[in-house]
């Protein structure tokens, strides 16, 4: 006998990603390791041209990302615009969390903690916007979508975009600012894993929780 999954709305999940997807990239730079590849490159810029905040840099970014799925579909999507509503909110709370993340104390151990918390909290957060049955962080739906469009697994395609991200915040920093910056071993650990982290946590997700949405309301 199968166990009965819980029933949980996509719209209160999508707001739970926002909230901790931006805390764990916040709290994943504050740690010292690195920040966390989907958030390398809009750190580079920020570093670049510091006139305009991470989190704005987050959703300048976010934007190009859905005018390249656009692209690559050869169609406009609708959903993808609402798409980049949510990433809007995320890249606001990205500079909310600085505020308070950037006073939490640092010795050595407790910066391995952040980096632990941060790193779970990201896989977890993407597992559960991948699922949620909403358009969801651009940064997120970009591996999802091109893997759908490639037919290409998709913990291979997010590990092979973590790493271009990686390698593109070296390339501008080291160009622009002369040293490579933002770039940790928590970055490249978490680059290299945490496409087979966010499967697995997807799929504890799945034996789990069932979730409807204003768009999808039915649960199958």
């Amino acid at each position: 006998m199968e166990n009965e999954q819980t029933v949980i709305r996509g719209e209160l999940a999508l707001i739970l990603v926002v909230l901790i997807n931006s805390f764990g990239i916040v709290l994943m730079l504050h740690s010292g390791s690195g920040i966390s590849a989907i958030s390398s490159v809009p750190y580079a810029f920020s570093e670049v041209i510091p006139k305009l905040s991470l989190g704005t840099w987050t959703y300048i970014f976010q934007g190009l990302l859905i005018l390249s799925l656009m692209i690559l579909r050869k169609k406009f999507v609708p959903q993808y615009l609402f798409s980049f509503v949510v990433g809007f909110a995320f890249g606001i709370m990205v500079d909310i969390h600085e505020l308070w993340v950037n006073l939490l104390p640092l010795t050595l151990p407790l910066r391995i903690i952040y980096f632990c918390i941060s790193y779970f909290v990201i896989c977890f957060g993407i597992a559960l916007s991948n699922r949620c049955k909403l358009p969801i962080i651009p940064t997120d739906l970009f591996p999802r979508e091109l893997s759908y469009i490639t037919k290409i697994p998709y913990s291979k395609i997010k590990i092979s975009f973590d790493v271009i991200c990686l390698l593109a915040t070296a390339i501008i920093t080291f160009v622009f600012i002369g040293q490579i910056k933002g770039l940790g071993v928590g970055t490249v650990l978490a680059a290299f894993t945490m496409g087979k982290a966010i499967g697995l946590t997807g799929e504890k997700i799945d034996s789990k929780v069932k979730f409807v949405s204003f768009l999808n309301p039915n649960i199958n």
